[in-house]
């Protein structure tokens, strides 16, 4: 089932988070978003529109528009499309607790898409240009990917 696991880490009684998914429009500019997460450590969500929901990782670092710089980016459940307007406090004792702002927002092209790597041209506010997240150690079952912008 779509967003179970999204679901199951979820009270939403308690959260303001969006519960369910709503379809999206079919564009070749999809969703992309960057939600600057204050939970137990700082990081970053990068969200991007596929298959009708929010593909996510966390992002350790902040971000960068700079080639020489790649950051982890790790593989995290897939959340409802609506979750990239987010912003406020997940309430203590819920899963993520803490503030969420967003970081970065625009569209994205998907421009090559593979079990290994995706290339993107991403049109956000801070980010811009060619971007690529590539898995580490293709084949295995790993969560950890490498996010960062072409030279």
């Amino acid at each position: 089932m779509v967003l179970e696991e999204y679901k199951k880490k979820r009270d939403f009684k308690k959260t303001r988070e969006p519960e369910s998914t709503k379809s999206a429009a079919s564009s070749k500019n999809l969703i992309y978003v960057i939600q600057k997460h204050k939970a137990s450590h700082l990081h970053y969500d990068l969200r991007l529109e596929m298959d009708g929901v929010l593909k996510s990782w966390a992002v350790p670092k902040e971000p960068s528009a700079n080639p020489a710089v790649k950051r982890l980016a790790v593989a995290v459940e897939d959340h409802p499309l609506g979750y990239e307007k987010f912003t406020g406090t997940i309430p203590e004792g819920e899963y993520g607790a803490g503030t969420v702002e967003i970081w970065d927002q625009g569209t994205y092209k998907l421009l090559e898409k593979s079990e290994k790597a995706y290339s993107l041209e991403i049109s956000g506010k801070k980010l811009k240009g060619l971007f690529y997240l590539v898995k580490l150690k293709p084949g295995e079952d790993t969560k950890n990917w490498l996010f960062f912008k072409k030279k």
